[in-house]
């Protein structure tokens, strides 16, 4: 009975972040803040309506696993290598110039401030481990909601998937050097690569086998029904080996990412036209169940209680991720409405934030107690205050740039 009442309640969660995602589109605002908001407040610290028995349960870490795959499925049937022969060098050096851009700034700065209160410099390198990540699906979900399309929207897009890897690579990274400092069972550097690539190699070995079947289904419905099956297979394969892992930390938005790519540039562009039509709306239905986990276990109060190493984080990933991306955009003469404003779409963060800053504190708490309290501190009040500036800012970027709506007015024209 426990488990029906659960269920029951995540149904009523994603009717009222539905609810409250049409009422702010009513503002001209992005849906997804409407869930963000909906989701602090059914969640653990307001109305307890999606609370920790729902969030922690292993059925709802299944359900949410599978939908964050199949949320991939939007950025990786986008990388058509075709299209993506075009514009890949900008892709790859802008990404890179962004998520390092930020891991400098944040680290210098905080750096410096930890230099000078006696407070150990590594943190500074895992503040900016953490910093460097974006969140995708808030962006992607502007993209989606609001009909986006231009240079901003084609670099985004696959930025998203390219940013998660170089973030993760670096997040960890610096979290095998910092353990291996601090105590004598120190993270091999290989198996953090490993686990880094891990997801991307799940998703290419099942989308390749996927492609094959793909190209033998006669009908829209044996394709589809082909693709969903791998799918699930994908993310059962991601869950069984994160449930072995000392910690949970394959990206499953990954696996569906490098699953959808694969297959996506072995069949026929109707093909994937047609599956993706009937996928669309099952994609935004994952988007809110997304959200909601994001958003449910942040805390608002945590808002009245930020300190200034808060403010310091969000303006100092702010200025790295804006002026990574536009030198980037630079260097790589990309179009100036992409160096002026892919940055502000670069803003969200919440997600993986707290993912990383789950296992920073793991590895902390033993050896610098004080240290995890200062980063859980600082990185979940900033999760929630610069989730809801990153989204009005993801949706003025794309404004400025001349983007909103551009989707729609294509496929009419």
């Amino acid at each position: 009975m426990d488990i029906l009442f659960n269920v029951l309640r995540l149904f009523v969660s994603i009717i009222i972040a539905f609810i409250a995602g049409k009422l702010i589109s009513k503002l001209k605002l992005p849906s997804i803040l409407g869930w963000l908001i909906a989701g602090m407040i059914i969640g653990p610290h307001a109305l307890n309506l999606l609370g920790t028995p729902v969030l922690d349960s292993q059925w709802f870490e299944i359900v949410e696993s599978i939908l964050e795959c199949t949320f991939g499925l939007m950025i990786g049937t986008e990388l058509i290598w075709k299209q993506m022969k075009k514009v890949g060098p900008q892709i790859l050096i802008t990404t890179i110039t962004e998520s390092l851009g930020t891991f400098l700034v944040v680290s210098l700065v905080f750096g410096i401030i930890f230099w000078l209160t006696d407070v150990p410099i590594y943190l500074a390198f895992m503040f900016g481990g953490i910093a460097l990540a974006t969140a995708p699906a808030p962006s992607l979900s502007v993209v989606n909601d609001l009909k986006t399309d231009g240079p901003v929207t084609k670099t985004l897009i696959p930025m998203a998937a390219l940013d998660d890897l170089v973030g993760a690579l670096v997040f960890f990274l610096v979290i095998a050097f910092v353990s291996a400092h601090i105590s004598t069972t120190g993270i091999p550097v290989p198996v953090v690569l490993f686990l880094v690539l891990l997801p991307v190699i799940i998703g290419i070995i099942t989308g390749f086998i996927t492609g094959k079947i793909l190209q033998h289904t006669k009908t829209p419905v044996s394709t589809l029904i082909a693709m969903l099956s791998m799918l699930l297979i994908s993310a059962g394969i991601g869950f069984a080996i994160n449930r072995v892992l000392p910690a949970p930390v394959l990206n499953f938005m990954l696996i569906g990412m490098s699953f959808s790519t694969v297959f996506a540039n072995m069949i026929t562009e109707e093909k994937l036209n047609d599956m993706m039509k009937i996928m669309n709306p099952i994609i935004g239905f994952a988007m809110i169940v997304v959200i909601l986990n994001l958003a449910a276990p942040l805390d608002y109060h945590l808002i009245f209680g930020a300190g200034i190493y808060t403010v310091v984080y969000i303006i100092t990933r702010a200025i790295g991720k804006y002026s990574g991306a536009y030198f980037g955009a630079a260097i790589t003469h990309a179009p100036a409405t992409v160096k002026k404003y892919l940055g502000f779409t670069l803003l969200p963060h919440s997600g993986v934030s707290l993912v990383f800053t789950g296992i920073a504190v793991s590895v902390l708490e033993g050896p610098a107690p004080e240290c995890a309290s200062i980063i859980q501190g600082t990185i979940a009040a900033a999760a929630v205050i610069n989730e809801l500036i990153a989204i009005f800012m993801a949706k003025k970027g794309f404004e400025w740039a001349g983007e909103l709506h551009q989707a729609a007015a294509g496929n009419m024209s």
